[in-house]
């Protein structure tokens, strides 16, 4: 149902111009506020991340106690200290084992936690996919919502198992340091913190970059995509039209670009680690030539010019690490915004009162106006009645409006103007839910799921029997098409029923409407992928199933009308004829047009 909607066309790679679109999602307006957010997550495993912040406690205690030891044990061979130098290495050994222990519980944990965070984002957002309202997806590139749904929140997890570890332990380890260096020699310590100011400094400098080129990867990312998944999803019309040239340059300037932020990305993100180094050096060269200075004053002894340079070390490897997860922690952040902006987009409103059980299902339209786009309506003053257990049908050019009839009628859009009425009961007082019970729709586009046939007929009706799905089945002709199947109603349609006919894929979509078993049903082309002996024994079948049902057919081929209680013409979004079959054609008018234009071969 693609009928004058505003949408991003999904077909053919190039109609659509997402890059607009993606520009405007893309900027990460807030990163101290999805910061906030990605807590909220982490707030819900206490146990786990208590765990883990305690393992990580032990294991930078652990790394700054050790050259303490090995200090000591250093001035013990040195002389200069007495103890036994045995059990200070014994000692020492045995922090370096809990050290090592605490590191591989680090990981394990911080890989749980990760997991655990991601699985409920992930399920929160399908969850909200599923709970938007149409039209949210007619307008947003179906390859952009799953980049975010995989894409983004493999950036989260990613950063979550390797940032928070390193941000808690290069705390910890940042004021357990200063604070030791300040004790065996507060003059050498500060002369140790010139490479902090110098490593602040580039940091701050580098980060702006890694930021903004990590912006315009994700988005390039998105939209390359969303050119992927039309390609695949139109195949069959890129080939047809010979459009391969024209789509492999597009997903090549596309891919060129996002090579080039990528590159950038990388360029400004790796350099941290080499730059950090730099001044890790110079901050052991600083170390060296002032230690050695205030050891032949007695200050320090050698033992404690080992332990600063290993401390000046361990000081550094925080920063660098830090440093080094920036430019993760920035792509997390921006992915993140992105799955935020889908989880803040406003449900679908699922409220109202139900359907009336014993309804009169007559459908009324009076003085609807709709527009998709402001300024562009598609329907004007559009006012019609459907009686109930009657078989209206919409005709009229591509564009005329016949399509937006339905949308309004299940309530995937509301009106902007104007009432619409069912069995009495005004539609915009109705829930979503129970309206929808009530009405079966068979589209042009056959949509069938990856499951078995029996699945996908029950789809309409999860508590249908096998009575009820064999008799639908027998209703609309398909049952020596299913028995002809590898494995029958238990075959599985493989790429959402790739391995059947369109016309098949059809005839099962008519057969899973029946199952419904609804008060209204809808049929948009629901015939126009099979041949015209089944599509007259399907007829002969629809003509049974709709004796005491409203329908509602949009149709192109009129042989599949001429039996229409009322034939409504539609142009422009206006109707402008009304009437049975044989009137219409009386009349002489746009249906004589359509009529004769199909069946005695006039010209339009």
């Amino acid at each position: 149902m693609a009928e004058n909607k505003a949408t991003v066309d999904r077909s053919i790679p190039g109609m659509g111009r997402r890059g607009n679109r993606f520009a405007e999602v893309e900027h990460a307006q807030d990163a101290g506020a999805a910061l906030r957010r990605i807590w909220a997550y982490f707030a819900k495993e206490k146990l786990l991340l208590l765990g883990l912040l305690a393992i990580v406690a032990v294991g930078t205690a652990c790394g700054i106690l050790a050259p303490s030891l090995q200090s000591r044990a250093i001035d013990i061979m040195a002389g200069v200290r007495e103890g036994r130098l045995a059990v200070t290495l014994l000692v020492m050994l045995a922090v370096y084992g809990v050290y090592g222990g605490s590191q591989l519980l680090q990981g394990l944990c911080s890989a749980r936690l990760s997991q655990s965070i991601v699985k409920r984002m992930r399920e929160e957002l399908f969850g909200k996919l599923v709970g938007l309202p149409i039209r949210y997806l007619d307008t947003h590139s179906h390859g952009d919502v799953m980049s975010r749904m995989t894409n983004d929140i493999e950036n989260i997890s990613t950063t979550v198992s390797q940032a928070l570890p390193s941000l808690c332990s290069g705390a910890l380890t940042i004021v357990g340091t200063v604070a030791v260096m300040v004790w065996y020699c507060w003059q050498l310590a500060l002369l140790s913190c010139v490479t902090v100011v110098m490593t602040l400094a580039v940091t701050k400098f580098l980060s702006k970059r890694v930021r903004r080129f990590s912006r315009q990867r994700q988005r390039l990312l998105g939209q390359l995509n969303g050119t992927v998944e039309e390609m695949v999803s139109g195949y069959r019309t890129v080939v047809a039209y010979d459009h391969q040239e024209e789509t492999i340059r597009e997903f090549c300037g596309t891919s060129d670009s996002l090579t080039k932020a990528g590159i950038r990305t990388e360029i400004f993100s790796g350099i941290m680690g080499p730059v950090m180094n730099c001044i890790g050096n110079l901050g052991f060269v600083i170390i060296a030539a002032f230690g050695g200075y205030f050891s032949v004053k007695g200050i320090i002894s050698v033992g404690v010019i080992s332990a600063f340079i290993v401390y000046a070390k361990q000081f550094s490897r925080p920063i660098n690490e830090l440093a080094q997860v920036y430019g993760q922690l920035q792509t997390a952040v921006a992915g993140a915004e992105r799955v935020f902006r889908v989880l803040d987009e406003t449900d679908e409103d699922m409220s109202g009162e139900p359907l009336a059980e014993d309804l009169q299902a007559a459908v009324r339209f009076e003085h609807v106006d709709f527009s998709y786009e402001p300024g562009h309506p598609v329907l004007r003053d559009f006012t019609l009645t459907v009686p109930s257990g009657k078989k209206v049908a919409l005709v009229g050019a591509t564009g005329s409006g016949k399509t937006t009839v339905v949308n309004l009628l299940m309530r995937f859009y509301d009106p902007d103007s104007g009432e619409i009425y069912v069995g009495g009961q005004e539609l915009s007082g109705l829930a979503r839910g129970s309206l929808r019970k009530d009405v079966a729709i068979v589209l042009q586009d056959t949509v069938l799921f990856s499951d078995t046939v029996r699945s996908n007929l029950s789809y309409a009706d999860g508590n249908a029997s096998q009575e009820q799905i064999r008799r639908a089945v027998d209703l609309s002709r398909c049952g020596d098409m299913i028995a002809a199947l590898p494995q029958g109603y238990d075959t599985v349609l493989t790429g959402a029923g790739a391995n059947i006919s369109q016309g098949q894929r059809q005839l099962l979509a008519i057969a899973r409407a029946f199952v419904a078993d609804p008060k209204i049903l809808i049929l948009d082309e629901a015939t126009s992928n099979v041949d015209t002996r089944t599509e007259k024994a399907i007829q002969d079948a629809m003509r049974q199933v709709m004796r005491h049902r409203t329908s509602l057919i949009i149709a192109h081929r009129l042989s599949t009308i001429r039996d229409a209680d009322t034939i409504v013409v539609m142009e422009q979004g206006r109707i402008v004829e009304l009437g049975d079959h044989e009137t219409l054609l009386a009349k002489k008018g746009k249906y004589y047009d359509l009529y004769m234009t199909q069946y005695a071969g006039f010209a339009t």
